[in-house]
């Protein structure tokens, strides 16, 4: 991925880098977020509402890396770990998804539902 392509990105509107997840996860099935020094999964808040952050490239969870978030490590998942473990602790803990958000901003904030439903919808493309 070149300088060009992550600034053009990170530049979308936030529902546009949610389509632009949804389509690179369903070609690549590969996506990361941000674990702690004790490899629990890193949350934000907002509104009293916990958000998991999601990109779907390295380089893109890199960028936030800041505010509190330097010493995080990139976790790489792929669709099984989503199926298998991310969606039990999403639900669980009652998180809405931050998908791709940029340097100290919100991304866009889906439930499990509709997240799921899109990224199903989007994978019926590459059966």
């Amino acid at each position: 991925m070149n300088q060009k392509e992550i600034e053009s990105v990170i530049a979308l509107a936030s529902e546009e880098r949610y389509k632009y997840f949804i389509k690179k996860v369903a070609d690549s099935e590969i996506f990361y977020t941000l674990t702690d020094d004790n490899g629990n999964y890193v949350l934000s808040t907002i509104d009293e509402e916990r958000l998991f952050p999601l990109w779907s490239a390295q380089e893109y969870a890199q960028l936030c890396k800041v505010n509190g978030w330097e010493n995080c490590e990139i976790k790489k998942l792929d669709l099984d770990d989503l199926e298998d473990k991310i969606v039990d602790f999403i639900a669980d803990h009652g998180c809405l998804i931050n998908v791709f958000p940029v340097f100290d901003k919100t991304g866009f904030v889906v439930d499990l539902t509709e997240f799921s439903k899109d990224l199903s919808d989007e994978l019926k493309n590459y059966g």
